[in-house]
Parts: structure tokens; sequence; C-alpha cells
């Protein structure tokens, strides 16, 4: 892990005015003035191109805003070397995004191997992880091919969490498992959280999730944020947009407000 990016108090992330256009087309980020606290996990929401990816692109160089600036442990993102950079951040994405022709094991050891740990420690933190994330030892030796989904889904977690990075970003990590599958990781993810007590930048277009899993809800439209509040404040807003949203989904869960804003 970088030892510049292991701080625990204030804020991880922020953005102040960050717009992003993507060659001569129309602005995808808008304008984006946000915070992220240390330890909390804030969700960010909305319709498919509402700009949540590219907001969470945003955060680790993959994307450099056409003006503003992001801040990543109150240092801009063009002052960091973008390596470093990500290899403090972990990422998780939709189908886990495995690499086919390495092994569970490999592929969890990534970014360790990269940072050229020894190989007795990597092996640890290999057995930690799949411990941690709730798969049997002896799938360490498999390829993605031979896992089921939540299996593979299981090991994007391990593989983001391995150098221990206080920052992680997930994109839609579980959106395409089945209901069962989905409730089961949703239900651990909140569990690590509560123990590992990382800064989590979570993506999603399910409101449900957002409230499950949110300590802040971050609402996205056309690239511009609607609103940003703790899930029980959210369900209450008089923002139309965040009716719209609400009314579209129903009936809905508890909200996460155990875990507080942040």
């Amino acid at each position: 892990m970088s030892a510049d990016l292991s701080s625990k108090n204030g804020l991880a992330i922020e953005f102040r005015n960050v717009s992003y256009r993507f060659g001569a087309g129309t602005e995808l980020i808008s304008g984006l003035n946000l915070q992220v606290q240390r330890s909390e996990t804030l969700v960010l929401l909305g319709r498919s191109g509402s700009g949540k990816t590219t907001t969470l692109k945003l955060i680790n160089a993959l994307a450099s805003p056409t003006s503003g600036e992001i801040l990543v442990e109150g240092r801009p993102t063009s002052q960091w070397d973008p390596i470093r950079l990500r290899r403090g951040i972990g990422y998780v994405i939709q189908d886990a995004g495995l690499f086919p022709h390495f092994t569970v094991e490999r592929n969890i050891a990534l970014v360790p191997k990269i940072e050229n740990w020894p190989s007795d420690r990597i092996h640890q933190r290999v057995a930690e992880l799949l411990q941690l994330v709730g798969l049997d030892a002896n799938l360490a030796s498999r390829y993605p091919r031979e896992l089921s989904g939540g299996q593979r889904q299981r090991v994007g977690v391990a593989r983001g969490l391995a150098a221990d990075p206080p920052i992680l970003l997930m994109d839609e990590p579980f959106g395409a498992l089945d209901p069962i599958t989905r409730a089961e990781l949703q239900r651990e993810f909140l569990a690590l959280q509560k123990r590992l007590e990382k800064t989590v930048v979570f993506v999603t277009h399910d409101l449900r999730e957002a409230l499950l899993l949110g300590t802040r809800i971050a609402l996205m439209e056309a690239g511009k944020l609607v609103a940003a509040l703790p899930p029980d404040e959210f369900v209450q807003s008089s923002e139309p947009i965040v009716k719209k949203y609400m009314d579209a989904f129903g009936t809905l869960p508890a909200c996460n407000g155990n875990r507080g804003s942040a």
C-alpha cells in the first residue's frame, strides 16, 4: 500500500467544480462539487449515462477533468504519479474483470506482486483474503471459468483489497448477479466494511442497493449532482428528481441508518 494514502482523518476525496468532456462532445460531468469522508461509503446513484462511472474514473485518473480538480488525500490527481495513485486504490467492477488465464491466487496477488511483496507474504495475504470474502482455500488454484458468478465477484473484491488500499472504488459490482447471490454479497459487503472501514465509492443504478449500503447517497442526473444525503434524509427529500427516483422504485427496504453519514 502507498503510505501516501494511509491517513485516517478528514477528507479522502474532493471534487472541486469538476467538469469532463470527452473530445468535442457533450459534457459528461458538469460543475461537480463533492466531498468523500474517510471510512464512509458514498453511493453514486443514477440512471445509465448520468455520469456515475465517469466520476469514478476521475478519482483514479483513468480520466482527467476538462476543468476543476479532484483531490485524493489532499493532493490533486494531476500531481500524483498515476501508477502510484491507482495502486493505492482498489477497483472492483461488474463481472469481476478477472484475467481468465490467471488462477484465483494469481488474480488476487496481482498488485502485491507488482509491488514486489515477498512470495510468502503474498501467499499468506491470498489465504487471508479468501477467508475474508468467504471462499474456500482450495479455490486458489482454480481459474475464473471454473467458478460461479458469485465466487468470481468475491475474488474481484479480494483482488481489490489485496494491497490493503484505504480507498475502494466499486462499479456496479453486484449488478450481474442473480437476486439471491446479490443479496448475499450485499450483506457480506456491509460486514466487511464494518470491519475494515475503507473509504468506498460505490456506483449503482439500484435505489434499494444504495439505501442498504450507503452512508450517503449522491444522486446524479445528466452529469450533474442533484443531492448528496444520508439515506434517511434522501428518502424524505423534496427535491423533484429525488422524488421521481423514489416513486419509480415503489416500496423500499429500511435505510442503512445505523452507520451514520460518515
